[in-house]
């Protein structure tokens, strides 16, 4: 039985990095990232960081609540608001609109 969950499990992520998209492969980024680091930084600004995870928290208690009871509003103005602030991370020069974020093509090797 272990082993079949095992094995259920590595399909499972084989088939999400199969099929995921180009914003999976940016959004986990990090990962790639030395884990060292990302604890030193996670421990020295732990305040910070504890804030920043229970905002996190209640914002995925919102989502959850508002698809089980089917919020469209509470969605619909949440994603609104999102993109509005993406537009401004944009319109500051931080980021840009293109799909692949402006680094083009990958070098085929």
């Amino acid at each position: 039985m272990v082993g079949v969950a095992d094995h259920l499990r590595r399909v499972t992520e084989s088939e999400v990095i199969k099929y995921s998209a180009a914003g999976f492969r940016d959004f986990t980024r990090i990962a790639a990232s030395d884990p060292t680091m990302w604890r030193d930084v996670f421990l020295t600004n732990k305040d910070a960081t504890l804030d920043i995870l229970g905002r996190f928290t209640e914002e995925l208690f919102v989502l959850q609540r508002a698809i089980r009871m089917g919020d469209g509003q509470l969605l619909h103005d949440y994603f609104t608001r999102t993109r509005a602030i993406r537009r401004s991370i944009i319109e500051a020069g931080q980021d840009t609109a293109a799909p692949d974020f402006g680094r083009g093509k990958p070098p085929q090797g």
